[in-house]
């Protein structure tokens, strides 16, 4: 390598993906219930604990090098076994040499960082596990020798709890909101027992036998522990509530906080006339937030774990958002884990799939092709083994051994499900993007045949011409009369439906009161964004001031699991037959980040990393919203009324697509018709825009 071109900067290097690994293998048994380990209950797979690295280097003299691993290491010059070092200064010498360097770590990830003049260890250095593997080595942000990758952590701060006061003579805090972190107690003094129950809702917190989790210390032990005369508890926890019951003997002074949290910049945001809708989209950052954390988890309490259909969405939320890629690269590289694949993502046969589609939707988002060409191999090895599934019709079949989800619903999930097709054939076309762009043109034209063929069969055995959407399932050979809207939803948001199948969808399905309801956030973020692509933005805007509203009126502070506005009372907090089994803050209650971003605001790419994409605002009954939507390498900001828009983007080039009952002016742009009452104007970067038009009245 030419040293010229050398980082300035050394960075700890590891295997690829084996940072992430280890850190989702430590995560996921973090999760508590009444203190008792609940580890996740699928393989977690483990990094290699015996890595090489290797650099080659031209220098003019001789250079001393500093080393520092996270393992024992070797280094060895041009091969020679005569020629190797384990100090940690190393005098290189001048000319043409290579050096590798041998970890070892069966405990935390092997790494390595070697600081000189000019040689140091970066993203440009190789790497193998043995396996005639050499790969550019992986980096971060951990450059300097303390700041080690085994040793990341979040970051804290302290908090207050919001009130304090006595129940039954024990005290009883609110922190205000749900949180997460570690409870601190100050000045502890005496000798006895402190029993904590934490609870996401007072009646949680007040139920000692039932609350999901608990904690317990002894004073004198703790007080030992305490530094600068504070005890902070080992273990975080989710909770809003803390009732404490400490012996006679045990005192303190005050209880606080220390909040755990991911540094993330809020780039996105929405804000529009109706006051509710403003304090709901708050409210989903927040809670999109606490769930942004290792790695986007889909609950804070419990379960705590990565769960891929979960990620799928927090990562469409995070690109409206935050666009933090540092999680969303974490996220994707845990989930697909190491081969050999014996059980499907999480056990569960559509999460796997889910995670093709956000591997092609990252790309799209953000242009990122590197990381692609680094995981496309395992992806091809994923699709193989979902592949080997097929039963004799062609269709994507559930073993015994796995978990066929669709969703938390009265589903029969036996013989093939229509949602499960349409899942691979999505799949498949992202199987077949990632091989175009990296120039395998006889998988491009394998996955393209089979996508197109399980899609043209799906139509032919699921469609229902007299119930207007796809039926639920097909048991050996014959498929059932059950229709959900789970098939219609995906067919009409990945745009397989012909305009006459949308029609019916819409009119038959997704508003027809017959089909069942759908009661988790979880499939609502899916239902209310094909009912946007259906025009139905008022519909969808009364929906989520129900629904998402009607969680507030009861004292949400995040977003839940499940919300059934039945229910009465405690009734509401009890899931999986668990009294407090329900999580209060879940990320896929986050989905009105991404239905104000995409489908108000309108901001959608259309080219990968934003370099073309399309804005289309639709009020949906609103009198006026303005709002930013992150690009990755920029800002777009849009602000619209009923008479005004006002557009500026600092990268890329877009289309502005304008529904008005009269033809548009905008000063610095050409406004051209696109159809009935539909304009177009291209957005060039830097520029911005005001138009004036005159809203359609349904909008």
């Amino acid at each position: 390598m030419d040293q010229s071109s050398s980082n300035q900067t050394a960075f700890w290097i590891w295997y690829p993906g084996d940072f992430e690994i280890r850190l989702h293998e430590k995560l996921s048994v973090k999760r508590r219930s009444r203190g008792v380990m609940y580890p996740a209950f699928w393989r977690l797979d483990r990094h290699y604990s015996n890595i090489i690295f290797r650099y080659t280097y031209d220098l003019p003299q001789e250079e001393q090098i500093k080393i520092t691993s996270d393992g024992t290491f070797s280094l060895i010059l041009d091969g020679k076994d005569n020629a190797r070092f384990n100090d940690s200064v190393v005098t290189l010498p001048a000319g043409h040499h290579e050096i590798l360097v041998c970890v070892f770590n069966d405990v935390e990830a092997p790494a390595l960082f070697i600081e000189g003049s000019h040689i140091r260890t970066d993203s440009s250095w190789e790497v193998s596990s043995y396996q005639n593997d050499w790969l550019p080595a992986a980096s971060w942000t951990f450059d300097s020798p303390e700041n080690r990758p085994s040793q990341f952590r979040l970051d804290v701060t302290p908090k207050e709890p919001a009130s304090e006061e006595l129940r039954d003579d024990h005290p009883f805090l609110d922190f205000g909101r749900e949180t997460f972190g570690y409870l601190q107690f100050h000045n502890l003094k005496g000798a006895g027992s402190v029993n904590i129950y934490y609870g996401e809702s007072i009646a949680e917190a007040i139920s000692p036998g039932e609350c999901y989790s608990l904690d317990q210390f002894d004073a004198t032990e703790a007080g030992s522990r305490a530094k600068d005369g504070i005890y902070t508890l080992e273990d975080a926890n989710a909770f809003r509530y803390v009732w404490i019951h400490a012996d006679a003997g045990v005192s303190w002074d005050r209880i606080s906080m220390l909040y755990e949290y991911v540094p993330l910049t809020y780039q996105g945001s929405f804000e529009c006339s109706d006051p509710k809708l403003n304090e709901i989209y708050e409210m989903g950052l927040y809670t999109l937030h606490l769930n942004t954390r290792e790695f986007f988890l889909d609950g804070i309490k419990r379960d705590f774990w990565v769960w891929s259909g979960d990620a799928y969405q927090a990562f469409l939320m995070n690109y409206y958002s935050f666009f933090d890629l540092d999680v969303t690269r974490r996220t994707l590289i845990a989930l697909r884990g190491k081969d050999p694949l014996v059980r499907h993502m999480n056990t569960i046969l559509d999460y796997s799939l889910y995670w093709f589609i956000s591997l092609q939707d990252y790309y799209l988002y953000t242009g990122d092709l590197e990381f692609i060409k680094q995981y496309y191999d395992r992806a091809v090895s994923m699709m193989e083994f979902c592949l080997k599934q097929r039963n004799e019709e062609g269709f994507l079949e559930g073993r015994p051994q796995d978990w066929v989800f669709v969703d938390w619903a009265d589903l029969n999930n036996t013989g093939a499900v229509s949602t499960i097709q349409l899942l691979l054939v999505r799949s498949l076309e992202a199987m077949r993007t990632f091989a175009r762009l990296l120039g395998d043109q006889t998988a491009t034209d394998s996955y393209e045949k089979l996508a197109q063929e399980i899609k043209a069969k799906t139509f032919e055995l699921f469609w229902d011409e007299e119930k207007g959407g796809l039926l639920h399932h097909r048991i050996d050979g014959v498929t059932q009369p059950m229709l959900t809207k789970h098939a219609s939803m995906f067919a009409m948001s990945y745009n397989y439906l012909t305009p006459e199948q949308r029609d019916s969808v819409v009119r038959q399905v997704l508003l027809n009161p017959d089909v069942p309801k759908i009661r988790t956030p979880y499939m609502r973020f899916h239902e209310m964004g094909v009912l946007c692509e259906a025009g139905q933005h008022r519909q969808v805007l009364q929906e989520i001031l129900s629904y998402w509203g009607g969680m507030i009126s009861l004292g949400a502070t995040t977003f839940w699991e499940e919300y059934d506005p039945s229910l009465t009372d405690d009734a509401h907090y009890s899931m999986y037959g668990v009294a407090f089994g329900k999580s209060l803050c879940h990320a896929w209650g986050a989905g009105p980040v991404y239905l104000f971003g995409k489908y108000f605001l309108g901001v959608t790419p259309t080219s990968p990393g934003y370099e073309t994409y399309q804005i289309r605002p639709n009020l949906g009954g609103l009198e006026h919203m303005k709002g930013t939507v992150p690009t990755g390498k920029g800002l777009i900001s849009v602000e619209v009324d009923l008479t005004t828009i006002r557009v500026h983007s600092t990268h890329g080039k877009g289309s502005f697509v304008i529904e008005s009952s009269e033809l548009p002016e905008c000063t610095n742009g050409i406004v051209r018709s696109i159809g009935s009452d539909c304009y177009e104007l291209t957005i060039e970067a830097g520029e911005s825009y005001v138009i004036s038009y005159k809203a359609n009245s349904l909008i």
